[in-house]
């Protein structure tokens, strides 16, 4: 039987496509694309000529059957997004989850994602953090942060020029003005930038810089108070 792969493609810069990536795409019978026009620049770039299909949030719901039947048919298949690889805060899920329901073998290619680089170069504990995608638009927005007050982890945001210092202003309520940050946008492009520092301080660069290009926010989780068992003890210890 064929396959689904799921193919994650470069967030910004060209070299980031992988010598398997660029073989699988050349190799499958057909490529399901988030937007048609976009990935037609990707796939000319690497002189790769194969019949594209549309498929995002707003119609995978009604494509999803079909592509999983031509599947079964004998027709391998690969989906990419955008940007990244699909399935993170990208449409994915839903045909990766018929794929499995039907006994459909899904391989999925590693590859670029615009959280990790921002994690990892945020100076922020990365050995256990949670991935929190877009916030809310407006709906539930206010109590999913509130849900996150108590969070330890690392969290990382996915968030749009537009609604940046919104986003940070946010924080400043309900994580504290203090509360450290890192916010990168444009990872991998020209003009890469990565700002830390409290909350506020970021928000408040953002307010006199324009935001522009994809931001990845990074959140300090919030700092583990020492019992007081504990304080006792260390006081213990260093009188002694």
């Amino acid at each position: 039987m064929a396959k689904l792969y799921i193919v994650p493609t470069p967030i910004g810069n060209m070299e980031d496509m992988t010598y398997r990536a660029v073989r699988i795409l050349s190799e499958v019978d057909f490529i399901l694309a988030e937007d048609t026009r976009t990935s037609s620049v990707l796939l000319r770039h690497y002189g790769i000529d194969k019949k594209l299909y549309s498929h995002h949030k707003f119609n995978e719901h009604a494509t999803v059957e079909m592509v999983v039947t031509n599947i079964e048919a004998g027709r391998n298949a690969a989906l990419i997004s955008d940007a990244g690889t699909p399935g993170i805060s990208d449409p994915g899920f839903l045909l990766v989850r018929k794929c499995v329901e039907r006994g459909v073998e899904v391989e999925s290619l590693p590859g670029a994602t615009a959280f990790v680089p921002a994690l990892l170069q945020s100076g922020f504990p990365c050995d256990k953090f949670c991935f929190e995608g877009f916030l809310p638009q407006k709906k539930g927005r206010n109590k999913h942060l509130q849900s996150l007050v108590e969070e330890s982890r690392t969290m990382i945001f996915y968030e749009s020029p537009y609604r940046v210092v919104k986003t940070l202003t946010q924080f400043a309520e309900f994580f504290g003005a203090e509360r450290e940050v890192s916010v990168s946008r444009e990872l991998t492009k020209k003009f890469e930038q990565t700002v830390r520092g409290t909350v506020a301080e970021v928000a408040e660069y953002f307010k006199n810089n324009e935001p522009k290009g994809e931001f990845v926010i990074v959140l300090a989780g919030r700092p583990k108070e020492k019992s007081k068992e504990c304080e006792y003890e260390c006081e213990t210890e260093s009188v002694q």
